[in-house]
């Protein structure tokens, strides 16, 4: 089972890491994170970059990321723009909105060009919950071309409630059109109907884990994010809707790794399963009711669990050049 190197203050930003920023074609401005590999940048394993989820920060997975860099490979993290320290679309600052899901598309696109120019091979994209679906269709489009791909709990589509998604498209549709677009969708947590009491059980089984964000919520107040608009959660399904297509992903030749589990309360692990079976490239590692949404910061049964695929995936798909 994979152990970790070192111990690492899950709370505090290491002293092996460097935060700074970097501007997008349209010059927002947007926080990275980067670690050189503890055997020395041009003696890396490889380069990993890293996607975090909806109302994520990077410094959630420090744990995971310093991980890595234990390991020997380069590692890098970036805010999403709105998100993060990397400020926000609205007046108020926490409800999560975005004009639409290209304009990530598009900041994916221009940094990975400059990341991958940048950093040695073999190159590999690990991205979680929103950040999969973003790093999935960035990929499907040809727009990046990794050695390996690994998506924790992606947001390949969302809870429906049983609905079709379609009617669920058509009623956010509606939201927008009587002009509560830039509203928050609910009004606490992770989800509709959810009480903030319950936020932890959606996320993670590990409450130390879980505590790391409030500590950095509190340290660094502007990280934290609340419930999305209305207009983001439009155009997020118009986004799901988008690889649905014939070809969407049968095409991609990337390998990748999917992980999952069946109690997700926020993202569709049944479409995950389906769309596992379209890529001609991949595989799929499955967790039942001992998971949550938040794999990589799971108790460490499933979180050891996941980087012994993740590192068993990279040294066949991404091996040392």
């Amino acid at each position: 089972m994979a152990k970790a190197l070192e111990i690492i203050d899950r709370r505090s930003i290491p002293s092996t890491a460097t935060e700074s920023s970097w501007k997008a074609e349209d010059g927002w401005e947007i926080r990275r994170i980067d670690w050189a590999g503890r055997g020395g940048a041009k003696q890396a394993r490889g380069s990993i970059l890293f996607l975090p989820g909806r109302g994520d920060h990077y410094e959630k997975y420090l744990e995971t990321l310093d991980y890595y860099a234990a390991a020997g490979w380069n590692v890098t993290s970036t805010d999403w723009r709105g998100q993060g320290l990397s400020g926000r679309y609205l007046d108020d600052p926490h409800v999560g909105h975005i004009d639409d899901f290209s304009t990530w598309i598009a900041d994916i696109r221009y940094f990975y060009s400059k990341w991958e120019a940048e950093q040695p091979g073999p190159h590999v994209v690990i991205a979680h919950s929103m950040g999969g679906h973003l790093a999935m269709r960035t990929a499907a489009e040809g727009a990046i071309h990794p050695d390996a791909l690994i998506l924790s709990a992606p947001m390949l589509c969302i809870h429906t409630a049983g609905l079709p998604l379609s009617v669920n498209h058509a009623f956010a549709r509606f939201m927008v059109w009587l002009g509560r677009g830039e509203r928050p969708a609910w009004k606490v947590s992770e989800k509709p109907l959810s009480a903030m009491s319950l936020r932890a059980k959606i996320l993670t089984h590990d409450p130390d884990r879980y505590a790391d964000e409030l500590a950095w919520w509190e340290k660094r107040p502007g990280v934290k994010l609340g419930p999305a608009s209305w207009h983001w959660i439009e155009r997020a399904i118009a986004s799901i809707r988008s690889l649905e297509g014939a070809g969407k992903l049968e095409n991609m030749k990337i390998p990748t790794l999917l992980m999952a589990t069946t109690a997700d309360q926020l993202v569709s692990t049944r479409r995950i399963i389906a769309d596992e079976k379209r890529l001609p490239h991949s595989e799929i590692l499955l967790f039942g009711k001992e998971a949550a949404h938040e794999l990589l910061r799971e108790v460490d049964e499933v979180r050891d669990k996941c980087l012994d695929a993740m590192n068993r995936f990279m040294d066949e798909h991404a091996p040392k050049k």
